[in-house]
């Protein structure tokens, strides 16, 4: 009989940790395994007390959040911890865990990013550290459409940001066939619910600030550029990524301007985005001439990608569509497990 698979995850308090527990606690692979939930309180907590919305008749309400150690991991034999947690505590855990024989898939930006120069928007205090550069030898970016082969075997997972993953998915096709104009630059404006801030409030998230409002924020510094640079083998000066705060509380909209380098015909555009997803179940394209919207693809685990061509067949406009806490983090997280692990790659997850 095949083992079980016996996950953790450490964070759950937060928006992200809440989904990756909701849907690791439905996994079809996981039943009879409930994952080991940490948190940092020196006392356990009933789990649906932290997350009422959790709760079922399946003796939800009997599992804790745990006080985290490795000590804790060892006895409960984890295979595979998730990493809810911020930049600076997953450099810490990930090498740890990798050490005691625990796979990692992490949900912050510690790991993402290959070059020193994208990295140091996070200031990171071990960089450069033995550990550190060890570790992100590592690291695989997990971004199923793009690595399943090296997510299969990886033993630390990167998991991607959600603004990336709006703009990767929809970028990478056109960049693979060459047929993006780089000289003329890419645009890509983006837009992001409230909830992409995390669940602390700041006087910028709070409810009197971002309610009936649109602001900018991140202008040319924004710490997802450097996955679009890594990922698209961009120059900084070839795109223009530009964040935006939506007073909704979650999902993510963007909307990516190109010129191509030669006319193209809707057909082929849709295409090409076809052939290249042709074995990707979340991503989900639209028909040429229909664009997504953020209310199709919010609470689901999918990316919409749609395009529109201008009758000069050289500019396009691209819009994708994402829940910034599923397909921009938890549902990518169990994505990235279904990989890791053999599964169909959206078990769990439509």
């Amino acid at each position: 009989m095949t083992k079980k698979i016996q996950t953790a995850v450490m964070g759950v308090s937060g928006y992200a940790g809440a989904e990756l527990a909701r849907i690791l606690l439905h996994h079809p692979q996981l039943r009879g395994v409930p994952p080991v939930f940490l948190g940092r309180a020196e006392a356990a907590q009933p789990l649906t007390e932290l997350h009422p919305q959790l709760m079922d008749n399946n003796g939800s309400h009997a599992l804790k959040v745990e006080p985290f150690s490795w000590e804790l991991l060892k006895e409960r034999s984890v295979d595979v911890l998730f990493l809810a947690t911020p930049h600076e505590q997953s450099r810490e855990w990930a090498p740890q865990a990798l050490e005691h024989g625990i796979r990692v898939v992490d949900l912050s930006g510690a790991w993402r990013l290959a070059h020193a120069e994208n990295r140091a928007v996070y200031k990171f205090a071990d960089e450069g550290s033995a550990v550190a550069v060890q570790t992100q030898t590592k690291a695989v970016y997990g971004m199923p459409e793009l690595y399943r082969a090296e997510i299969k075997d990886a033993d630390l997972v990167a998991n991607p940001g959600c603004y990336s993953t709006s703009v990767i998915l929809p970028l990478r096709p056109l960049v693979a066939k060459g047929w993006i104009d780089l000289d003329r630059g890419i645009v890509s404006d983006s837009k992001s619910g409230v909830s992409g801030a995390g669940k602390v409030p700041t006087a910028k998230t709070h409810f009197m600030h971002a309610a009936d409002n649109l602001s900018a924020y991140g202008v040319f510094g924004h710490r997802h550029t450097g996955e679009l640079l890594e990922q698209l083998d961009l120059k900084p000066e070839q795109i223009t990524f530009t964040p935006h705060l939506l007073p909704i509380p979650r999902g993510i909209l963007s909307t990516i301007y190109v010129a191509f380098k030669e006319k193209k015909t809707p057909e082929q555009v849709e295409s090409c985005f076809r052939e290249f997803y042709k074995d990707s179940p979340l991503v989900r394209l639209f028909p040429a001439g229909h664009l997504p919207q953020i209310q199709y693809s919010v609470r689901t685990n999918f990316c919409d990608i749609g395009f529109q061509l201008a009758v000069d067949g050289r500019r396009c406009v691209i819009v994708s569509c994402l829940d910034n806490l599923l397909k921009g983090a938890a549902g990518q997280a169990v994505q990235n497990l279904n990989v890791m692990y053999g599964w169909d790659e959206a078990e769990g997850l439509i």
